[in-house]
Parts: C-alpha cells; sequence; structure tokens
C-alpha cells in the first residue's frame, strides 16, 4: 500500500553528479515545481543545527567514489523486507538520518530524513523521519513496479536508471 498525501507533489529522479564517478552513481529526487532536491532541502535543514554531522555525511557520500556504497555506512531494513530503503549516517552514534534506497555497492538514491534523538526508538515516534521515509518507501515501490512493466531500466553496469522518471506522491 503506497501512503496516502493530501498534497501531491511531482519529483524526477535525478543524478548528483559531483557524487557519481565511473563506479557509483547518486541520484535523488527534485521537486519539479521548487526545483530544489530532497537531498539539498535535507543539507539545508541540517547544517545549522548539525553542522558536523552534515558535514561528515557529505564527506561520507564524497568516499563512495573510492568504496562504494558499502552497506556497513547504513543502517538497513528501514523499509520493506528487500526494499533497499536505509538510512545513512556518519557515525554510529549520530542522531542525523538521510533516508535512501541502496541498490548494491554502485547505486543511491538519497532523499531527505532528520534528526532522531537517542530517545526516540523507532523513527514513527517522529513524523518529519517518517514521513521523509515513507517517500523512499514509495519511490523504492514504485521503481520496482515501473521495473516490471518495462518503464524502467538499470544499465548493465547498474550505474544509471533509464526511462520515465517522473513521480508523484
Amino acid at each position: 500500500m503506497l501512503y496516502i498525501c493530501t498534497i501531491e507533489m511531482e519529483f524526477e529522479l535525478v543524478k548528483i553528479k559531483n557524487l557519481c564517478n565511473e563506479n557509483v552513481s547518486v541520484y535523488t529526487l527534485l521537486d519539479t515545481n521548487s526545483g530544489v532536491t530532497l537531498f539539498e532541502n535535507f543539507l539545508k535543514e541540517n547544517k545549522d543545527a548539525y553542522p558536523i554531522e552534515v558535514k561528515d555525511i557529505v564527506k561520507r557520500l564524497m568516499s563512495f567514489k573510492e568504496v562504494g556504497t558499502r552497506e556497513i555506512y547504513f543502517k538497513i531494513n528501514e523499509g520493506k523486507p528487500g526494499d533497499g530503503v536505509c538510512a545513512l549516517y556518519d557515525e554510529e552514534q549520530s542522531n542525523l538520518r538521510l533516508y535512501c534506497i541502496r541498490y548494491g555497492t554502485v547505486l543511491v538514491i538519497l532523499g531527505s530524513g532528520g534528526h532522531k534523538s537517542k530517545n526516540t526508538r523507532a523513527l514513527q515516534e517522529t513524523k518529519k523521519l517518517e514521513d521523509e521515509n515513507q517517500i523512499m518507501r514509495n519511490l523504492s515501490a514504485e521503481i520496482e513496479k515501473r521495473r516490471k512493466d518495462g518503464d524502467i531500466i538499470f544499465s548493465k553496469n547498474f550505474l544509471d536508471i533509464e526511462g520515465d522518471l517522473i513521480f508523484n506522491f
């Protein structure tokens, strides 16, 4: 079941070129109305309150060009089993979460996220985190549906996603 939102927004899946090379690809969702990506919004929302964590997350993303999107950098199983939804953080004790969809060690789609205090056991206890996570769950389900229907394909090296990359949530 897809998350029902009262305000539907249109997004386009776009590659973040400065985080990509011949070994890894990083995508995010661009809000076609505002022209701002979910990842840019995440950075803007958190840079003042959590500057060190934001800097470390960006550094981790840059390291993907050398080491790939290794599982050790993510809290996996943040969605439904097998949907690839996970959370990226700089250090395990970090309170800042960036929700993603991880496809092996070569491709990741960045969403948004936010602060998760140590007193919060589950993301569902924080509306912002629940909403951001749900967007990634919806995206994962829709990508899988379109892949099965032939409307989206992954390149042979799994670095590119092609086809119908416009989504409404």
